[in-house]
């Protein structure tokens, strides 16, 4: 029987979507819409730009902006950036644009770390089987290599585990323990999961095995009785930063271990394209100790990367230059395919390879894996497009339920993601799984849908989730009554304006502004990301220079000029129904963000239209 826990994991491509949705009203949309370039067939599912609100944010104190413009010597624009990130000096802002591996925090300022050293210094020291466990997802996974790439060099006896996604489900599972017991293994390092399993660490105690659990969810009310329990997020730890991913937990475990036994730094740095992907995917912030491992994280990936993250590039057709939106949409995915379409060991395999011939099959493989749950992905879609646009009932809802019992469970959070951006309202993608129905649910920003479930619990065997995501299951014959329930709540709960969506606008500018120096400094914000997105300009009464064309299927290319500034070449995607309005002597504004383009080892500043408005229209 299967059954969602009350600590739901979302990896990312069931969590990216709705993700997007939370920031969108944050500052953080432009960061996925850059993304989307990768994937440009999904604009397909994005609202019409006109069904958006422009809003620009509030400026910071304007002597507060003048002052660190000042000491910085930069345009006032982007101090009012730094100012919007918390940076109001100097010397924050010098730590801001030069992170390094100086300003990582001491591992043992962490709850447990010494006591989780200890453990595992013991383990080697008596040659105990020592298990490494962790989830099926991207973060999961890539926490997994590391942690076992870096004990395999150091000691044999040990081996990793993944549970699989359709029998075991999220987290600690009773027959990960189960197999523990079976082959002699009497230490588990738990990565990405393990912080409320207290009756599963309850469990393995009576069978003497420990655990060391190396988590970055929010901890319940108990913590398990594990040996060691590693989360910034325990209110007794006082470790400075709380954001980190979990495979950044398990870097700080190496760390540790790797410092108290006079390890070279040099032989726990060379993990950080994993922690990076991690960082990536798993849409934590981008701030602190986690942009300074992001960032350290993608010299890697584009200098020197493993040989399993080295061939996934490859298979995915991009090299070089990755940027977080690339990990999150070109790698992310194929690493999540593994589990999601056959065995998440398989992303394992390839991230710990050390044989490149070998790696290579294994991406070949997981990237059929990969588009085979993208056809799974957008036939089902299509096919909940279908029911919603051809019932009047439906379309005119301020929710969606849409349910077929032959649907792919790997994927229908993904669908239920796309579903909300179409339609922009929660939303829940329902199919059979085990002899129940189980489902995925989405929300939009400020709706909270974990609190619309529970008045729909009565008809549910159990959910779980929070404020923008849940997952949920139920009996066949209630999923009609189910529909009708989550209707009438939503509809008597949600305000007029968390069904329409914003595009957030940092500044407007001049295009005269976007010279090379400005350009340089707006630059070294990235990695961009969570709580540090890329900003998101407005400009007016811009026109275009020659002709625009259309690029794709529905994707505009053009240059575009305005009084007193050199033309910019643009990419507008998604926006080819614009295409017979832009014409060279029609004024119209943009909002957009500032990226390189790089074709053929040629390097130029691109502006990456995110909303095209004719007339004063903006609101």
């Amino acid at each position: 029987m299967f059954l969602m826990t009350s600590q739901i994991c979302y990896d990312f491509t069931d969590f990216v979507f709705v993700i997007s949705l939370i920031f969108f009203r944050l500052s953080a949309f432009a960061f996925y819409l850059s993304a989307f370039t990768a994937f440009p067939y999904l604009y397909r599912f994005l609202s019409k730009d006109m069904n958006k609100r422009w809003a620009i944010k509030d400026d910071p104190d304007h002597e507060e902006v003048k002052t660190l413009a000042a000491a910085l010597n930069i345009d006032p624009v982007l101090s009012t950036l730094l100012l919007r990130r918390g940076i109001r000096t100097f010397d924050e802002a010098r730590l801001f644009f030069r992170p390094d591996e100086r300003h990582l925090h001491d591992p043992f300022l962490m709850a447990d770390m010494e006591k989780a050293v200890v453990r595992i210094e013991g383990a080697m020291a008596t040659g105990e089987k020592i298990l490494i466990f962790g989830d099926y997802d991207v973060d999961g996974t890539t926490a997994v290599s590391l942690v076992y790439s870096f004990f395999k060099n150091i000691y044999n006896n040990l081996e990793y585990y993944i549970p699989d996604r359709y029998t075991e489900g999220y987290g600690i599972s009773t027959k990960g323990i189960d197999y523990a017991v079976d082959n002699g293994f009497t230490l588990i390092i738990a990565l990405d999961c393990g912080i409320k399993s207290v009756d599963k660490i309850a469990y393995a105690n009576t069978k003497a095995i420990d655990f060391i659990i190396c988590d970055h969810h929010l901890p319940g009310a108990e913590l398990p009785a594990a040996v060691a329990v590693l989360d910034p997020k325990r209110l007794d730890c006082e470790y400075p930063y709380k954001e980190l991913s979990g495979c950044g937990i398990g870097f700080k475990l190496i760390q540790a271990y790797a410092e108290k036994n006079d390890i070279p730094f040099e032989q726990v740095n060379c993990y950080l394209d994993l922690v990076a992907i991690s960082i990536a995917c798993d849409i934590v912030h981008i701030t602190g100790e986690n942009r300074v491992l992001a960032l350290l994280g993608l010299q890697k990936i584009n200098t020197n990367p493993c040989i399993g993250v080295k061939t996934l590039m490859d298979v995915a057709g991009k090299s070089t230059n990755y940027t977080i939106s690339d990990v999150v949409f070109l790698l992310g995915p194929r690493i999540n395919a593994a589990g999601r379409i056959d065995d998440a060991k398989h992303a394992v395999e390839l991230l710990i390879a050390t044989d490149e011939n070998e790696a290579k099959k294994k991406s070949e493989q997981i990237n059929v894996k990969n588009t085979e749950r993208k056809g799974h992905d957008l036939s089902i879609t299509d096919e909940a497009l279908s029911i919603i646009d051809n019932d009047a009932v439906l379309i005119e809802r301020k929710s969606t339920v849409v349910f077929n019992e032959n649907w792919h469970k790997g994927v229908i959070g993904i669908v239920a993601s796309r579903l909300t951006e179409k339609y922009y309202r929660p939303t829940i993608v329902l199919t059979r799984s085990n002899g129940y129905v189980a489902g995925s649910a989405r929300s939009v920003f400020g709706y909270d849908l974990y609190e619309a479930l529970c008045e729909c619990s009565d008809l549910l065997i159990q959910f779980g989730g929070h404020k923008y995501a849940a997952g949920l299951t139920m009996l066949p014959e209630n999923v009609e009554a189910f529909a009708e329930r989550f209707e009438e709540v939503v509809s008597a709960t949600i305000k007029p304006e968390q069904l329409i969506q914003q595009i957030p606008i940092d500044a407007e500018i001049r295009l005269s502004q976007v010279e090379p120096k400005f350009f340089r400094v707006l630059n070294q914000f990235a990695p961009f990301g969570p709580e540090n997105m890329a900003p998101v300009f407005l400009s007016k009464n811009v026109y275009v220079s020659g002709t625009a064309g259309l690029v794709g299927s529905n994707h505009v290319k053009m240059t575009v000029i305005q009084e007193g500034s050199p033309g910019f070449d643009t990419i507008a995607f998604g926006h080819g129904e614009y295409l017979p309005q832009l014409k060279k002597d029609v004024p119209f504004d943009i909002c957009y963000t500032i990226e390189e383009n790089v074709w053929r080892e040629r390097r130029t500043i691109q502006l990456n239209i995110k909303g095209i408005r004719f007339g004063d229209s903006l609101q």
